[in-house]
């Protein structure tokens, strides 16, 4: 089974204190702090299931280098723990539930699961786990902390980019750039005050007995997560809405929320079982939609749009202030910018995962020319409304240069100034810490001068 790697490096630990075979040690020390074998194998397998997910490849990840890496990631614990960097209970708790979610939310089987796999409920890893994640973040803070303030020059970056030998400089599949309208349909009160009485009149009817709660879920819900399960939910603290929570922690098993509200619309909660965090509940979801009226209004106004820039009336940019409702894009010219990077140009694999669709409509456009009006919805603010996509431009498949992968060049110098604001700092720190290594590992070629003492 495939963990997911975001925990699979700090989770390995518990599923090998199941393994009676497992024998451990501790291979090194920076200070107070101790690196087992065991870790070194996590973090060995992470680094396989993010490149390879073919466990035959275990040899190809260096242990030393791993090591090193460890050892690293241990002297930002060891000095962040001198220096006091403040950390709450809350940082970690959160930490620990985006985690936890993450897991439940990709592996089949979800919560029962997770907790088969490593032998522990919920609670239970979370109790094991909290100072591992502490310390994950310490180490991560004091790393921000060393870096924050590096910062490169548009001469350095020319500097760096010209001391790439040209046959090194990496080739940059095609990219795009869009600019949009939006326009979407006005929610009015009456629009929810419709929503919410239609979900209080089944709520009064599964308290009168007429149809179960499970009955709705399946026949009216519009949560598709949970519908076709009868709307059960398992859960744990931290995983849901604050409004969802909020509703499960207020009730006693087999009791009923009254209707509330969340960023998804209106909700009924059955609350079945609870133990500590965890839960077991069923769910009612009622999306709010705006109405015909409301929908014929945004239709007409992206027409009329439309209409006055085919006329010359209007230059895309008084078009954009003056008629897209869309608060991402309208302060900038309606530039849509790609949320995984903060560019303002796509690359293929972002555009299938997040905006699949506009690749299509605009994939005989010309440059600077822009579609007719149609239907969208935004994952962002999860409303549907409509659009008009103006394409800025196609960057071609092409070796790096300067003038078109600036930004991308610019993060690849910072990374590099990084690089070496941290080698000089670990270089003056290696001296006054602790450091000792197993004899297993006494040949191996550091990157840093690691002043070592063995066994």
């Amino acid at each position: 089974m495939k963990i997911p790697i975001l925990l699979f490096s700090c989770f390995y630990l518990l599923s090998q204190k199941n393994n009676a075979q497992t024998i451990d040690k501790i291979v090194a020390q920076i200070g107070d702090e101790i690196i087992l074998l065991s870790n070194i194998q996590a973090l060995k397998l992470q680094q396989i299931q993010d490149k390879t997910s073919d466990i035959t490849a275990l040899s190809s990840f260096s242990d030393c280098a791993l090591l090193e890496d460890l050892m690293y990631q241990n002297l930002l614990l060891n000095q962040a723990k001198i220096d006091s960097l403040p950390i709450s209970d809350e940082q970690v708790d959160s930490e620990m539930e985006n985690r936890i979610r993450y897991i439940i939310n990709t592996m089949p089987g979800g919560k029962e699961q997770f907790e088969k796999f490593y032998g522990k409920t919920i609670t239970q890893i979370k109790d094991d786990f909290k100072i591992v994640i502490r310390n994950q973040i310490l180490a991560r803070d004091m790393q921000q902390k060393l870096t924050s303030s590096v910062s490169v020059t548009p001469k350095e970056v020319a500097v760096y980019f010209n001391a790439i030998p040209k046959d090194s400089l990496p080739y940059i599949n095609m990219k795009l750039s869009f600019q949009q309208i939006a326009c979407f349909p006005l929610i009015t009160q009456e629009d929810k005050n419709k929503i919410y009485a239609d979900l209080r009149d089944i709520r009064s009817k599964i308290i009168s007995g007429e149809k179960s709660f499970e009955y709705f879920a399946r026949t009216k819900s519009e949560d598709p997560g949970s519908a076709s399960k009868g709307g059960k939910i398992t859960g744990s603290k931290g995983m849901m809405v604050p409004a969802f929570e909020a509703a499960v922690f207020s009730l006693k098993p087999n009791e009923i929320s009254e209707v509330f509200e969340s960023e998804f619309g209106y909700h009924l909660v059955k609350l079945n079982s609870r133990l500590g965090e965890d839960y077991t509940c069923q769910h009612i979801l009622f999306t709010i939609k705006p109405s015909e009226e409301s929908l014929n209004d945004a239709a007409t106004k992206i027409d009329s749009c439309y209409t006055l820039l085919e006329e010359k009336k209007l230059s895309w940019e008084e078009a954009v202030l003056r008629f897209s409702d869309d608060d991402n894009t309208k302060q900038n010219n309606g530039i849509i910018t790609n949320p995984r990077t903060g560019e303002q140009s796509w690359d293929m694999k972002d555009l299938n995962e997040i905006d699949r669709d506009i690749y299509v409509l605009t994939d005989a456009l010309e440059e600077n020319k822009y579609t007719q009006p149609g239907v969208y919805f935004d994952i962002i603010s999860r409303k549907q409304g409509f659009r008009i996509v103006r394409l800025i431009k196609r960057f071609p498949p092409h070796v790096a240069n300067l003038t078109d992968d600036y930004v991308l060049i610019k993060g690849a110098s910072e990374n590099d100034k990084m690089q070496k604001t941290i080698k000089k700092w670990v270089d003056s720190k290696i001296n006054t810490v602790y450091i000792r290594l197993d004899d297993s590992f006494k040949d191996c070629s550091f990157d840093y001068k690691w002043t070592i003492q063995t066994n």
